[in-house]
């Protein structure tokens, strides 16, 4: 199958290109709009010789491709903070460059990052298939921009149903890969633990559902070999995990000492959160069975990390 990734300096397209490097079935081509940055991170992964990188100039609809994946966009909350209501445009644009694609080659497989953050900024409990999305329609913050975007993004690929599009909704990922100065909980935590400092959080309780790089290249494989069809699914690990339970773990097997405090040091920059999951298995009905719960997952991955000392991955 030969596959587009379009933005593959994200950190989760990197784990999928490595993960489908292992196998031949699968010919890759990998855009950005810094291929440099490809480049030289294909030559640390010794990977180099294995896929051809281009800039996003150079994609064309004179080339077959049998999918697109498209992973534009950001991945911390402080980059999503900083681009503001940019964050329309970006989406919009290379959205729109790949549903062209589509019109021009109807059998290509179209595959959308999106986000769990599609459903609004309100998650006091799970959301499930039949939780509705909740825009502040009329008091819009910046904090919703994000949301907003991956929101008119699903829209406007539901409204195109006779093209094979499928948006992956992701709420939580953590790989070794990652890059831990990214602000959010887990990150905040491996920092601690690494530098032997004391995690200052919140007492706020939430939960959350991690799902592991090797699930989410299982997704996506299930995804491709499936019947073509346009729908959207979420992300899910074989069980969540709630902070008080993530704190007593990462103490347990990685010496993780902290203190609760009464105000929250994170940015805040999709809105708050206490149960950021899903309910919602409809990526079961494409084969698509989750291997890892959320600890085992993290576990794995933060043995890996602290093993490799710094990040061999980073860009």
């Amino acid at each position: 199958m030969e596959i587009a990734i379009l933005g593959a300096t994200s950190q989760i397209a990197k784990d999928l290109i490595v993960a489908f490097s292992k196998q031949d079935s699968h010919e890759l081509v990998l855009f950005a709009r810094r291929p440099e940055a490809v480049t030289n991170w294909l030559t640390s992964v010794d990977l180099q010789e294995r896929h051809t990188v281009k800039d996003f100039a150079a994609f064309s609809t004179e080339v077959h491709f049998d999918a697109l994946l498209n992973f534009v966009g950001v991945g911390d909350p402080a980059q999503a903070a900083a681009m503001g209501a940019s964050i329309f445009d970006v989406t919009l644009k290379y959205d729109q460059m790949a549903l062209s694609y589509l019109e021009q080659h109807p059998l290509c497989r179209y595959i959308f990052l999106s986000s769990g953050a599609a459903y609004g900024s309100s998650f006091e409990a799970p959301v499930d298939e039949n939780t509705k999305a909740m825009v502040a329609i009329n008091n819009l913050q910046p904090q919703d921009w994000y949301a907003v975007a991956k929101l008119h993004a699903e829209c406007r690929h539901r409204s195109l149903a006779h093209l094979p599009i499928i948006d992956i909704r992701v709420f939580n990922y953590f790989s070794h890969t990652q890059d831990i100065s990214a602000r959010f909980l887990i990150t905040d935590i491996v920092r601690a633990i690494r530098g032997k400092t004391v995690l200052k959080t919140s007492a706020d309780y939430i939960v959350r559902d991690f799902i592991h790089p090797s699930d989410f290249y299982n997704l996506v494989v299930a995804l491709l070999a499936s019947s073509a069809t346009n729908a959207v699914v979420d992300c899910y690990s074989k069980a969540p995990i709630d902070k008080p339970m993530l704190l007593a773990a990462m103490q347990d097997n990685f010496g993780l000492r902290y203190d609760v405090i009464s105000t929250s040091a994170g940015v805040n920059a999709t809105g708050n959160k206490p149960h950021y999951y899903s309910l919602n298995t409809k990526a079961a009905d494409f084969g698509y069975q989750p291997g890892l719960t959320s600890l085992e997952g993290l576990k794995q991955e933060i043995q890996l990390l602290l093993s490799w000392g710094n990040n061999p991955f980073e860009s």
